[in-house]
């Protein structure tokens, strides 16, 4: 594959962003929305998936929360901003969009982790999806 980003694969990028800004400067879903749509590239992105993913973790982010806390081993306070927004879009994806497979959607998170987290982030959030997928799309998980 080039080094072209897919559109899901862009619009990933600025949900995580997004979750982001409202994680750390408890930005609200407007002024997301606002601050993407003036970025470079954003009208590359699967416009429909963006708002699809990030209205679908703000509206629900406790309640994605609560399905990741028994697969994390530590405060959810103590996982980095970007981790915790990866997960919370990896939970979200795999709990209200099925039409992904869950191989993607991990892959997709663990590839976020590379591009924003941390140096070993990738490994975390691969672990903690991989325990989360299971429970979320049994029929497709067969372990």
């Amino acid at each position: 594959m080039s080094g072209s980003k897919s559109p899901r694969r862009r619009a990933r990028e600025f949900v995580v962003q997004g979750l982001y800004q409202h994680l750390v400067a408890d930005q609200d879903t407007a002024g997301i929305e606002a601050q993407a749509a003036g970025v470079p590239g954003f009208d590359k992105g699967d416009g429909e998936l963006y708002l699809a993913l990030l209205h679908g973790v703000l509206a629900d982010e406790s309640g994605l929360r609560d399905l990741l806390a028994p697969h994390i081993d530590r405060k959810w306070e103590e996982v980095s901003p970007i981790e915790r927004g990866i997960l919370l879009l990896g939970a979200c994806e795999l709990k209200s969009h099925p039409e992904t497979p869950y191989r993607v959607v991990i892959n997709e998170a663990i590839e976020l982790a590379k591009t924003f987290g941390g140096t070993d982030g990738h490994k975390f959030v691969n672990g903690v999806l991989d325990k989360l997928a299971p429970e979320l799309r049994p029929g497709e998980v067969r372990k």
